[in-house]
C-alpha cells in the first residue's frame, strides 16, 4: 500500500538524472560540469540505462574514474534507486547514510532508511530500530521534492512511512502505547486512510483490556467501511469485515441494526466521538435485569433465588441462606393440586409456564378447587429443596397467605319439605 510512494521518490533518481542529462546535452549548468566526453558518456549510460544490474556497472566505473565528480549527488541517488532494484538493502543504507552526511534533509535517503526498519534486518536490532525512528522523524519535516506535485500530497506520502515505522519501533519495543500514539498522529494528517484505522484496532487488541473493544470496535468498522481513494484494498476489507463481526458479535452479542449504526458512525470521523459506548454482554444483561426487576420485582426475585439454586453451591445455599426464612410474596401460575378438592398443597410455576418449581404445603386445606393457570400469590417459609428434579418447597401456616384462590360458590340451599295436612 505505501510502495507505491517509495516508486515516486526513489523512481526520482532516473527522472533528475534525465532531466540533467538533457541539460548537459544542451547547455551545461555553470555551476556543475562533466570532466570530459569519457564522464559525460558514463553519467549517460548510468541514466538511461534500465537493467539495474548494467546500470551499476556503470555507476561504479563513474564512481572509481571521477569520485569527486560535480554530480556526486546524482549519482548517489541513482545507486540509491539501483540497489534498491536489485533488493540490496545493507547497500541502500550505506548509500543513504553517505546522502544524508552531505544533505540531513534529502527526502530519498530518508524515505529509504524509514522504509527498511520494516524489512532489514530480520529481526530489527536495537540499532536498526534507534536508526528508523531517527529517520522517519526527520522525514515528517523533509522538504518536498521537485517531483511531487503538491504539498498537500507530499505531506500524505511522508506521513505514511514515517508514522507506520514509527508504529512498528513502537510494536517491536513493546510499547503500544507509542504505536497508538503514531497511528493516531497518521490519521489527523490523512483522516481517510483506512489502513491506519485498522492498524490502530489491532493494536488496541493486542492490548488485550476489555474496557477499549468499544474504541477498538469503531476502528475497526471504519477501516471495513471506508471506500474511496483511502479504502483498504479488497482482501484487507474483508479481512476487517469479518474480524468486525466476530468481535462485536462476541463483544456485544448479535445485533445487525447496532453494527449497521456503528460503521455509519465510524464513516463520519477518524476518531470515535465523545461519550461513545457499546455496552457489552453483561452490560446488556444486567440492563435488561434491572429493566426485568423494575416491571417485575416478584419475578426479578424468584430469578435470582432460582439463579442462586441452581448454581454450584446451591444446596449450601438453601442450607444457610433460605431455608427457614421468610422471602418478600412471590406470584406463580398453577400446574396442580394435591388432592384435586380441598387441596393441601399447591404445585406452582414461577416463571409463567407450566413447569413445577414450587411446593406449597398448607396446614389448612384451602376450599374447593382452582383451574390449571390461576395466578396464586404467596408468603411462605422454604422448608425443602432438590436440584434434580428442581423442587423448591415453602410451608405455609396460614390459608391468609395464599392469594388469588378462586372464591367458591356456596352450596346450594337445601329445599325446604312442606308437611301436608291429612284429609279425613
Amino acid at each position: 500500500m505505501f510502495n507505491r510512494f517509495a516508486k515516486v521518490l526513489l523512481s526520482a533518481a532516473v527522472i533528475i538524472g534525465i532531466g540533467v542529462n538533457a541539460a548537459v546535452a544542451q547547455t551545461p549548468p555553470k555551476e556543475k560540469k562533466v570532466k570530459d566526453q569519457a564522464e559525460y558518456d558514463l553519467y549517460n549510460n548510468s541514466i538511461k540505462t534500465t537493467d539495474p544490474a548494467k546500470r551499476l556497472t556503470y555507476l561504479n566505473e563513474w564512481k572509481d574514474k571521477y569520485p569527486e565528480s560535480d554530480f556526486k549527488d546524482v549519482r548517489l541517488l541513482v545507486f540509491l534507486a539501483t540497489y534498491r532494484a536489485l533488493n540490496q538493502p545493507a547497500k541502500e543504507i550505506a548509500t543513504a547514510n553517505e546522502m544524508l552526511a552531505t544533505d540531513p534533509k534529502e527526502p530519498n535517503a530518508l524515505l529509504s532508511l524509514t522504509q527498511l526498519t520494516r524489512t532489514y534486518p530480520q529481526p530489527p536490532t536495537p540499532d536498526s530500530l534507534a536508526a528508523g525512528e531517527k529517520a522517519a522523524h526527520a522525514l515528517l519535516e523533509a522538504p518536498k521534492p521537485a517531483m511531487v506535485a503538491d504539498d498537500e500530497t507530499w505531506k500524505k506520502a511522508r506521513a505514511a512511512d514515517a508514522y507506520f515505522t514509527l508504529a512498528f519501533v513502537a510494536a517491536q519495543r513493546k510499547q503500544p502505547e507509542a504505536a497508538e500514539e503514531a497511528y493516531k498522529q497518521w490519521l489527523a494528517v490523512d483522516p481517510n486512510n483506512a489502513f491506519a484505522s485498522y492498524s490502530l484496532g489491532n493494536t488496541i487488541l493486542g492490548e488485550k483490556k476489555i474496557e477499549r473493544y468499544p474504541e477498538m470496535l469503531y476502528h475497526y468498522a471504519r477501516a471495513a467501511s471506508l471506500t474511496g481513494p483511502g479504502a483498504l484494498p479488497a482482501q484487507m476489507q474483508t479481512q476487517a469485515n469479518n474480524a468486525l463481526t466476530k468481535v462485536y458479535n462476541t463483544f456485544h452479542g448479535a445485533d445487525p441494526d447496532g453494527l449497521k449504526e456503528l460503521r455509519t458512525l465510524a464513516i463520519t470521523q477518524p476518531m470515535p466521538p465523545a461519550g461513545f459506548k457499546i455496552l457489552d454482554k453483561n452490560e446488556i444483561a444486567a440492563s435488561n435485569q434491572a429493566k426485568a426487576a423494575a416491571d417485575n420485582p416478584q419475578l426479578a426475585l424468584w430469578k435470582n433465588i432460582k439463579d442462586q439454586l441452581t448454581a454450584a453451591n446451591g444446596e449450601q445455599y438453601f442450607n444457610d441462606q433460605l431455608k427457614g426464612t421468610a422471602p418478600p410474596k412471590l406470584r406463580g401460575k398453577l400446574v396442580s393440586t394435591k388432592p384435586a378438592i380441598r387441596p393441601k398443597e399447591l404445585i406452582l410455576d414461577l416463571e409463567g409456564g407450566d413447569t413445577p418449581e414450587v411446593t406449597l404445603k398448607l396446614e389448612t386445606p384451602l376450599p374447593g378447587k382452582a383451574d390449571k393457570g390461576t395466578e396464586i400469590q404467596f408468603q411462605g417459609v422454604p422448608s425443602a429443596f432438590t436440584k434434580d428434579p428442581f423442587m423448591l418447597t415453602f410451608d405455609v401456616d396460614s390459608k391468609d397467605k395464599i392469594e388469588g384462590w378462586p372464591k367458591q360458590a356456596p352450596p346450594p340451599a337445601k329445599k325446604r319439605t312442606v308437611a301436608r295436612k291429612k284429609t279425613q
